[in-house]
Formats: structure tokens, sequence, C-alpha cells
């Protein structure tokens, strides 16, 4: 079989994995929906509707249809990328979602960067120092932001960082003195402020980010921290890494270039899935600092049972993972090249 075949059907079965994968996504995010106490009806009409009406928005949703039917129509509709109208906004779903998400991107982009820059080297630095105090002080700084309720670290720095001390921005993406002065471009507020040449802009955003960043970083930084403790420690424990010091190599290099060159795909793995943890678990930190972004969003529209708004983001969540999966695998391939063979 020629190597060409063989990268077809390598081609073939990703693309099988990703298809089926996303139509259990549907399936189940269809379901979820269907199953869930909030009445989409109900929501529509309010709660002084008669029961015509009631009834008649509830065919007219086709509600009445049995539910393999209903899930051929949410297939349709989905491919269409028709994916209904919020009750709370009145406009598409699929354009507020587009709306907010540039702010959460931006938020986590800045978390997940402060993580992997604290968690690495801390995490390295726990396993070669392991059971001495170094290793002690990072296990307890890495469970510590494991442990801490994220909405109370947010409450707490804002009244420290913000009200008393005022080294950061408050809530919000920027000063209210800068609202509407910058053109939404792209809906990310760094890079629309900087093509608008707004360079006060950018630094009250900058000065809005940091502090929401760098809790979820940190936050981040705990769960990178101990699993990058975990796999470095198996590969100090490896025979080549004795034999790369009997060789005389440096503790440096043995670590850097050896061990750690050795665990580089497994963290590729683990700050792919904090990415996507990110991007979609910062709902209480977004609520703290009122931020605009994809956590309020799918938060407030849960609250009144906006149920094409849940549904849609449930389903965004998912391929987001999807899609940082499928990125993970192509990196792999660059990382090590055993997998290309």
């Amino acid at each position: 079989m020629s190597f060409l075949t063989l990268r077809i059907q390598r081609a073939a079965g990703q693309i099988g994995s990703v298809a089926v994968t996303l139509l259990g996504l549907l399936m189940l995010t269809f379901f979820i929906g269907r199953l869930m106490p909030a009445d989409p009806v109900r929501a529509m009409v309010g709660e002084d509707a008669t029961r015509e009406t009631y009834e008649q928005v509830y065919r007219d949703l086709g509600l009445d249809r049995p539910l393999w039917e209903q899930f051929l129509y949410y297939l349709r509709d989905v491919a269409s990328g028709d994916f209904g109208t919020s009750i709370r906004t009145g406009q598409p779903v699929i354009q507020d979602i587009l709306h907010v998400m540039p702010a959460t991107i931006e938020l986590a982009t800045f978390a997940i960067i402060i993580g992997a820059l604290l968690g690495i080297p801390m995490g390295v630095l726990a396993a070669v120092c392991k059971d001495r105090w170094p290793d002690h002080a990072i296990r307890v700084v890495s469970l510590t932001g494991h442990s801490m309720p994220i909405f109370w670290t947010g409450m707490i720095a804002l009244i420290v960082f913000y009200a008393h001390l005022g080294l950061v921005g408050g809530s919000g993406r920027m000063d209210q003195f800068y609202i509407g002065l910058v053109e939404e471009r792209t809906g990310f507020l760094l890079i629309d402020s900087l093509l608008a040449g707004e360079m006060d802009v950018f630094w009250s955003a900058v000065n809005h980010v940091i502090l929401p960043a760098c809790l979820l970083g940190y936050s981040s930084a705990a769960y990178i921290t101990r699993m990058t403790r975990s796999f470095m420690l198996d590969q100090l424990n490896q025979e080549y890494v004795t034999t790369a010091r009997v060789k005389g190599l440096s503790q440096a290099q043995t670590i850097w270039l050896h061990a750690f060159g050795n665990i580089r795909v497994q963290l590729v793995t683990i700050v792919a899935l904090a990415y996507g943890s990110l991007l979609e678990g910062a709902v209480l930190i977004e609520t703290v600092f009122a931020w605009p972004g994809f956590g309020q969003y799918l938060t407030s529209n849960l609250i009144i049972g906006d149920m094409n708004a849940v549904m849609t983001c449930v389903l965004i969540v998912g391929v987001i993972f999807i899609g940082l999966n499928l990125l993970s695998d192509l990196l792999y391939r660059v990382l090590d090249p055993r997998t290309r063979s």
C-alpha cells in the first residue's frame, strides 16, 4: 500500500471521527435542550399570554412534532447556519455570540499565556526539587490556586488592587469615558484600538484585562504546574536521564533538552484543554468583573430560559474542544517526529 493511500485513509478516518463526534454533540445538545425544565414558549410569550397564544407559538416552534422529526429540522437549521433568534436580544443567536466571543477570547488568551509562563517552570522546578522546600512551596501555591473560589478571589482582588491601591482598572473592558470612541472592526478591543490609533483606549483596555487575566491565569497555572510536575517526575526517573548525567551533561541540559523535551507533547494537550476550559468556564470571573463575554451571555440567557442561545453556546463549547484536540494532534506531528511515521 502506497504512502499516499495511507495518508488518504488516515485523513478520511480523522474526518469520519470528527463527523461522528459532531453528530453526537448535536444530538446531546438537542436532547439536553428538550429536557431542560425551562419552557421556551413561556419565555417568548410571557406569563400573561392566553392559552390560544401559547398553543399557537408552541406549534410554530414545531414542538408538537415527534422528537426525531424535531431533531431532523434542528440538523437542517444548524447545517444552514440558522441557530434561531435570541429571546433576550431579538437578534440571531450566532450574531450575538460573534459579538461577545472576542471579549472572552481576549481574556482567555492573556490568561493562558500567564498560566503557561508560570505553571510550566514551576512544575519543572518542583519536580527537580522533589520533597525539598521549593517543591513544598510550589505545591502549596498551586493547591491554593486550584482550591480558592474564583469569584471570591475576584472580589478580594477588586477591593485590594482597584478600590484601595488603584493599580488596575475596575469592571468592564475599558473606562466608561472611552466607550464608543473606537469602531468595532475585529471585536478584539486591544486590536481595534491599535488599528484606530487610540492609544489611550488601548492602555485603558490593558489596565482592565490584566487583573481578571491574572486571576484566571493563576487558576490555570495551578493545574499546569501539577501536571508538569507529574510528567517531569516520570521522566527524571528514566534511565536515559542517568546516562545523560554520566556523560557529563549539565543539570540544565539534562532537564531542559532531554527530560523536558520528552514531555512537550503531553503539555500541548494540557495547555490546550486549559485554554478550552477558560473559553467556556470564565463565567464567574466575567460576572464579577462585568466582562461582556461568552460566559456572561450564556449565564444571562440560561436564567431567562432562552434555549436557542443556551443550546448554541453548549454546541460552540463542544466545537471549541474538538478544534483544540485537532490542533493538539497537528502540533504532535511538529513536536514529535515519531508521530509522522
